[in-house]
């Protein structure tokens, strides 16, 4: 991976499969420097812009650059709810007695732009009582989390066919892309969650200006240990 040298910021390509932290454990070790993170993390099973901060003076930046807009790209696969709210999980069969069209798919959508409440899934990052809550879901714990507000600022519809959902979604700060597809199945009474998402920009970084992997550096992420509290 050839890194600007210099410079405090740069975006990265997250592709499918690696954790954030693996990615920031991965530009620690090409970098040499220790004080790496990054401005929003992506699951595993995401792929897209990752907002890279080095050293103190990045890591500073990072606060900022959190709270600006994020665009993603979501294939939703209606039909089924999932216990992670993606494809990972234990799946959920729904009885659909009518199956939506457009035209109803677009009236439920809209009632999810503006500020909302949302749950998180239960696994995700958000901590409960100092521990991050997809621990306590793997430990077979019940994970409870309250809605907190949030704000979306578009969705759009790019293609439908049943079961299958495509949408591009705007975002401000800290909006579960996971939730809004089971949410937007329980409106429709069908059930949903995550088939695939892209994360296409981070604030005035787009998915163009992102730096790819070369193939010998994400054979490279496979050796890096996971550290579940990053």
């Amino acid at each position: 991976m050839d890194l600007p040298s210099n410079q405090p910021i740069v975006a990265v390509w997250k592709p499918k499969g690696p954790s954030s932290f693996k990615m920031v454990s991965l530009i620690r070790k090409l970098t040499g420097e220790k004080k790496v993170g990054h401005a929003g993390t992506l699951d595993p099973l995401a792929e897209g812009v990752l907002v890279i901060g080095i050293g103190r003076e990045g890591t500073k930046q990072l606060h900022d650059i959190v709270g600006h807009q994020k665009e993603y790209e979501a294939v939703i696969k209606l039909g089924e709810e999932s216990s992670t709210d993606d494809a990972e999980g234990e799946k959920t069969k729904f009885e659909v007695s009518l199956v939506p069209s457009r035209e109803m798919i677009g009236e439920v959508v809209d009632k999810f732009i503006g500020n909302i409440e949302q749950t998180p899934p239960p696994y995700s990052a958000m901590k409960i009582g100092g521990k991050r809550a997809y621990k306590l879901a793997r430990e077979g714990k019940e994970v409870i989390l309250l809605p907190r507000p949030v704000a979306i600022k578009n969705i759009e519809i790019m293609g439908y066919s049943w079961p299958i959902l495509e949408i591009r979604v705007v975002t401000g700060p800290g909006v579960y892309i996971r939730s809004l597809a089971r949410d937007i199945g329980r409106e429709l009474k069908t059930g949903g969650y995550i088939a695939s998402l892209t994360r296409t920009r981070v604030g005035e970084f787009t998915r163009e200006q992102a730096i790819k992997l070369p193939d010998r550096e994400s054979l490279s992420l496979e050796k890096i240990e996971e550290n579940n509290d990053s």
